[in-house]
């Protein structure tokens, strides 16, 4: 590689952003639009090397091989523990310093992690991935790993963090194209809350834009992303559009005609780095700048971001002043990383009932039954690194009782299955594939078949330990169900009695192809033929064999739970929160049997186990907890390590108590703890201990808050047991007498403490003053309110142990002045409406037809008002308004049109919106007032003032 070895971009002493204009200076035009998508390519001449942006490490590093493997990071949350996590940031940002160095650098450092988008809904098919459904533990959680993973030096980075997905990403279904509708506090307040702090007070580098659309406008190009993210929070590095949202913003959203269209208004608007194929993106910037819609200098921006980061990564220092430059290749799961990853796995656990059957007695335990689908297995999700080695729940039995008596079985059936053609049994051949042939029952023709629920079974031949897949053809080669399409997937349609059709992952139907006579293959489901049918006889009923095993045994423990890429994954929300139908009848039958039984609930998610919490005398959860998951377990059910998870999601009852998983605005829809005002089945929070802890002597640093003020606050908390144990001590704040409506509860400070018996330690905490604010919308400022502001601590958000109570000396919220231009998403309230597409920044309200309305609260016309102004837009026909005071069917002041402004301009019928300006007379109104707008069709509003 020749270099140019004048080139002061390479010069370590220079300040670097004078590194950045050297650098821009010697590129060209090419060379620049080269370094766009993510697969950046080399410019040999300046010493730049081939590099790829991202790469994945959710709990731990991923797709590279070998790496320490936590547990996911629903279960990290669960541990509540930022110095755990300042570990964990450690272990993973030195070993993916290793990988990096052995590609020869080509391996990003600029990792896709960690995803913060808030978990309200806990149907979310990535559920796993993020940390749960607060923003302040989210923020805290996440940014200390942040912070851990980028290091302590002040100029390198030992990596960089991208966090992910800015913003409202929480389904799955129809992501690529769907919009989240959502009221300018719920963003303020909640979804942009843990970004905010994560980039503010952590440092996080980096950041990636949702598939998703907000408020109709895809996120790709949404200005929120460098007005806010850029230019308020001041994030210092690169932001990154998710894989392939680039062509989807024309193919799926439908909202750019080209793609250079979308690169130009993506580039504008603060993306930097393109994640899809080099050659689209780059003949998109070329088409771009051909056209004007861009500029060099815009391009200039995008590189200056992204080299930012790569210097800082010191990728092209050869002193040795960076100290992450050399980090040695036995770090990799070392056996310190791997009692970091024990350690998570320890903590990550959380006790829901205990009714004094746990910790179990090692002397008195000689027989155990272990049953159901979690019992001798670690299963990866789509982001689980390469596990260097798995102890499961079994495995970890035996180690803690090497001479009791274990037995188990998963609870799954032994089959065998028959074609009707021929009435042959399927065997496997010696290359896997399945074919009729067996004349005979016989031991090739056994299977295992795991019913997950909602209509997905996996099988597995007895006799290979293979794995059924679907692959044009039938075979039992995979070792295991896995992958982005799980093509060991079947579902078993009856046709009734015994006999089936079988059902192929992708929707296709197992049958016989003409051409090959005998071997199952791949059908269309509506041109089967009617000897596309199987016969399936049950050998062994894997609950019947459940019974038994579990009927004598001193201890029983049911491992139930999900298989991470089954019934909800990336791309797929779940079909319930229940537990699996045949799982949950498993637990009941052997319960049955032998009520000395433990649940073992080993969960991506928060599950509806309302049978089990009422009759099943002690149940433990755990995340899939990484390679460690079965030692730690086996600790927790012995009494060797005292629990103190804690839930970083409300478990609800059911489904029920949730409205549609598309409803992001949760002040109206009573999401998570701060709004919900059902019962849960456990709430946020929430965790048992074999310790019991007393709280005492809260003293707060004032009696009235000022404004502008922090707040201390120290307590006291006293383990009241004979055995040491952990506490989460939870601090939360609410406010009444507001003139909005509040969160019911809101933490904002957690620590997790060790104590001995007998033991007392003082818990404090510092509030800033921002913790106070919130976003008033009639005014479109964070502000502290002139109210009560009361301060609790407890175990958990429904377990609070004290509390009290101070004025606020805020401001008095004014009545709202509707005479200055009053923008429609700032409504206090709304029925039938879904937020839209304005511009700038602005969002528009769409009512949805007849019955829809808004309403703003508290209105003050100091003088009289006689007419009306509004901006507005609507399809054909058209819809009436009418203007209403105090209630939607209160007395009428005013009424008006919004005729049909919308011209088709866009490809499949998507709409350019034009806006009329409408002005009507009212009824000259004064006084204290609410204004409601009530339509009768669809149409939409921005904005409105009235004179």
């Amino acid at each position: 590689m020749t270099v140019n070895n004048k080139s002061r971009f390479l010069n370590e002493d220079l300040p670097l952003e004078e590194r950045i204009k050297d650098l821009l200076e010697n590129l060209t035009l090419d060379e620049k639009i080269s370094l766009l998508p993510t697969k950046q390519a080399a410019i040999p001449r300046l010493g730049i090397k081939e590099y790829t942006v991202g790469g994945e490490a959710a709990h731990g590093v991923a797709w590279l091989g070998k790496a320490t493997v936590f547990p996911q990071t629903i279960g990290l949350a669960s541990t509540w523990d930022t110095g755990l996590m300042e570990e964990i940031g450690n272990v993973i940002g030195d070993e993916y310093r290793v990988y990096y160095q052995k590609s020869d650098e080509k391996h990003g450092l600029s990792i896709w992690f960690p995803t913060v988008d808030m978990e309200r809904d806990p149907r979310w098919g990535r559920t796993e991935e993020a940390y749960g459904e607060d923003p302040y533990l989210t923020a805290a959680m996440a940014g200390t790993l942040v912070k851990a993973v980028q290091g302590n030096h002040p100029f390198y980075l030992r990596a960089a963090t991208t966090l992910k997905h800015f913003f409202a990403n929480n389904n799955e279904k129809d992501r690529t194209k769907c919009s989240a509708s959502i009221n300018p506090r719920s963003i303020r307040e909640y979804y942009w809350e843990p970004f905010r702090r994560i980039i503010t007070e952590y440092g996080a580098k980096c950041i990636m834009t949702a598939y998703n659309e907000v408020n109709g406008l895809p996120m790709i190009v949404n200005p929120w992303v460098k007005s806010v993210v850029k230019e308020k929070w001041g994030l210092e590095g690169f932001v990154v559009c998710d894989a392939e949202d680039f062509r989807q913003n024309v193919n799926d959203h439908k909202f750019c005609r080209t793609h250079a269209e979308t690169f130009a208004l993506a580039l504008k608007n603060g993306v930097d780095c393109f994640t899809d194929e080099p050659e689209l993106v780059i003949n998109s910037a070329r088409e771009a700048l051909e056209r004007g819609l861009i500029t060099e200098e815009d391009i200039d921006r995008a590189i200056s971001n992204i080299f930012r980061m790569r210097i800082r990564y010191g990728q092209f220092d050869k002193s040795d002043k960076n100290p992450y430059k050399n980090i040695p290749e036995n770090v990799l799961c070392c056996e310190k990383h791997c009692k970091v990853a024990y350690k998570a796995a320890q903590k990550a656990i959380v006790l829901l009932k205990n009714e004094n059957i746990l910790p179990l007695k090692k002397e008195k335990i000689k027989k155990i039954a272990v049953i159901g689908p979690m019992g001798d297995e670690l299963y990866n999700d789509w982001y689980s690194g390469t596990y260097p080695y798995k102890v499961t729940i079994l495995d970890g039995l035996k180690n803690k009782l090497p001479n009791a008596e274990i037995s188990f079985t998963d609870g799954s059936d032994l089959v065998r299955i028959k074609s009707v053609r021929g009435m042959k049994y399927i065997e496997p051949d010696d290359s896997g594939v399945l074919r009729a042939c067996g004349a005979e029952p016989s031991d090739k023709s056994l299977f295992s078949l795991t019913d997950w629920g909602w209509g997905s079974f996996t099988l597995k031949n007895i006799t290979n330990k293979k794995y059924v897949t679907c692959e044009g053809r039938l075979s039992a080669v995979s070792d295991r169900a896995f992958g982005w399409f799980v093509k060991e997937l079947f579902n078993l349609i009856p046709k009734g009695g015994n006999e089936y059709t079988i059902k192929t992952y992708n929707g296709n139907v197992a049958g016989f192809s003409d051409e090959s006579s005998g071997i199952i293959v791949e059908k269309d489901y509506l041109n089967r033929s009617e000897d596309d049918i199987f016969i399936l006889e049950t050998v062994k009923d894997g609950i019947s064999m459940a019974k038994a095993v579990a009927a004598d045994a001193d201890i029983v423990l049911v491992t139930l739970g999900n298989n991470p890429v089954i019934n909800g994954k990336e791309e797929m929300d779940r079909p319930e929160i229940s537990l699996a139908p045949h799982q949950e009848k498993l637990l009941k039958e052997v319960y049955s049997v032998n009520k000395n039984t433990v649940l073992v609930l080993i969960s991506s998610y928060p599950v509806a186990i309302n049978w089990a919490n009422e009759n099943i005398p002690a149940i433990i959860y755990s995340a899939h907890g990484g390679q460690e998951m079965g030692n730690a377990i086996a600790d927790v059910l012995f009494g060797d390590y005292n629990p103190a998870g804690r839930l970083p999601m409300t478990w609800y009852k059911s489904s029920e108590q949730l409205s549609s998983i598309m409803d992001y605005d949760i002040i109206k829809t009573k999401r998570t703890y701060m709004y919900f005002d059902g019962e849960p089945l456990y709430p946020f929070g929430y965790g048992l201990s074999y310790s019991s802890f007393e709280y005492g002597n809260m003293k707060l640093s004032a009696d009235v808050l000022k404004k502008g003020s922090e707040l201390r606050i120290s307590l006291d908390v006293t383990n009241v047991s004979e055995i040491a144990g952990e506490e989460v001590v939870q601090l939360y704040i609410s406010f009444s007498e507001s003139k909005v409506k509040r969160p019911k509860k809101q933490l904002k400070g957690f620590k997790r403490i060790c104590l001995n018996p007998g033991e007392t330690q003082t818990v404090e905490f510092e509030l800033k003053p921002e913790e106070f604010c919130f976003y008033d919308v009639s005014r479109e400022i964070y502000c502290v309110e002139k109210c009560l502001l009361t301060i609790m601590a407890g175990a958990s958000s429904e377990d609070i142990r004290l509390q009290k109570t101070i004025p606020v000396d805020g401001e008095v919220i004014p009545e709202r002045d509707l005479t200055f231009t009053t923008w429609a998403e700032n409504c206090d309230y709304y029925e039938n409406i879904v937020f839209d597409m304005f511009e700038n920044g602005r969002s528009s309200v769409k009512a949805l037809g007849k019955g829809s309305w808004i309403s703003f609260h508290n209105v003050l016309f100091k003088r009289e008002v006689s007419c009306l102004t509004v901006q507005a837009s609507a399809a054909a026909p058209g819809a009436n308004v009418t203007v209403r005071i105090d209630s939607p069917d209160g007395e009428v002041i005013g009424k008006f049109f919004i005729p049909n402004t919308c011209a088709p301009s866009m490809p499949e019928g998507r709409l350019s919106m034009e806006w009329a300006h409408i002005q009507c007379n009212v009824a000259r109104t004064s006084g204290h007032h609410d204004i409601y707008f009530v339509f009768d069709g669809s149409a939409n509003i921005s904005n409105f003032k009235f004179t």
